[in-house]
């Protein structure tokens, strides 16, 4: 049996997505592979509101973030971390040889303007990272708050993990000063796992060029180079399955309007924070609640493990709570491609199942 995800990736593909992975392989260094790659980004540009160049990497997002703290860092990270996702982006840092410090938030909570603000005040850090939207906590970053701050502090590198919020909210790279913003393909975007994409300004290419060891796979400025050189080929062997098909959905995105997908993640969200309300609690600050993912206080003590067995002998799979949250909360995501109806049904199962 099938059973949908209602995971925080990979999520539910439509089929028409999963048959476009099939389209028969061309030459990578043919011009129809230029073409396609070109067509992408291009499209992605629009999805994120930049003029940045875009990079796609046959990696997780993982890779592009490593490779961002690497590439881009010329004396000193600050990392802010909001759950697991920020620890592992410190953890790359450190693992590279890079020097790295973590400002972490209690669980639930975000990182503040204010916090930013007073660690890059003292002049020791010359980027940044931080983490949009925590699937491990259900935490959406308040960039937006955020951005006038980075302006303050224009010789540092921001960058943006939105792997789980980039195509589910709306992410003005842009007008927020962000210069790497990092996505990938199985959450909102809503392809199967296996490649991720960033954005690049010129500011953070001019840091890369300082740097001495970048690595070879994920060395942005690399990447940036031979896509220039190469009319937007790439140094290793890309996956070409995914490119057919996220440009297709790309054109499916678009044909949905941006701010229509926006609307429908947030319709999603709320309802499952009102359910949640109603029949738990909320685990993040409600002030900065996550429009794809809702993390969920097991305030009832039910055996999430012994629940999710019997969502999935009906067709459903939800998450239980990552790392140290394990059983004390558990994940309901709405993301991509789902919709309203399809959380109702859910959530009316969870209901009669506990």
């Amino acid at each position: 049996m099938h059973k949908r995800l209602f995971i925080p990736g990979p999520v539910e593909v439509k089929s028409d997505i999963l048959e476009k992975m099939a389209t028969p392989m061309m030459g990578h260094r043919t011009k129809d592979a230029s073409a396609l790659q070109r067509s992408i980004s291009e499209k992605m540009k629009k999805l994120m509101y930049t003029q940045n160049e875009i990079l796609l990497s046959t990696s997780s997002g993982s890779g592009l973030m490593e490779g961002a703290v690497r590439s881009c860092t010329r004396r000193r990270a600050a990392v802010f971390s909001i759950g697991a996702f920020g620890d592992r982006w410190h953890k790359m840092a450190v693992c590279n040889g890079v020097q790295a410090d973590k400002f972490s938030s209690e669980p639930g909570m975000a990182t503040t303007p204010e916090m930013v603000d007073k660690v890059l005040a003292t002049g020791k850090y010359d980027l940044i990272t931080i983490t949009h939207n925590e699937t491990a906590t259900g935490v959406m970053n308040p960039v937006h708050e955020i951005a006038p701050v980075m302006k303050k502090y224009p010789e540092v590198v921001y960058c943006v993990d939105a792997v789980s919020s980039m195509g589910g909210t709306k992410i003005e790279v842009d007008r927020l000063g962000i210069d790497i913003c990092i996505t990938s393909t199985q959450k909102c975007l809503g392809l199967p796992p296996g490649m991720s994409l960033c954005s690049i300004s010129d500011k953070a290419l001019e840091a890369a060029k300082q740097v001495e060891f970048r690595g070879v796979y994920f060395d942005l400025l690399d990447l940036y180079n031979y896509i220039k050189k190469k009319d937007y080929q790439y140094p290793s062997t890309p996956s070409l399955s995914h490119m057919f098909a996220l440009d297709y959905q790309l054109d499916r995105i678009m044909e949905e309007g941006q701010e229509n997908r926006f609307l429908r993640h947030r319709e999603m969200a709320r309802y499952t924070q009102d359910w949640s309300r109603q029949s738990f609690e909320l685990f993040a600050d409600e002030r900065y609640m996550s429009d794809t993912v809702t993390a969920i206080k097991n305030t009832r003590a039910i055996d999430v493990s012994a629940l999710n067995k019997k969502l999935g002998e009906m067709g459903y799979v939800i998450s239980n709570g990552y790392g140290a949250l394990k059983d004390i909360t558990f994940r309901i995501a709405h993301m991509a491609d789902a919709s309203l109806d399809d959380i109702k049904e859910l959530t009316g199962v969870i209901e009669k199942l506990i």
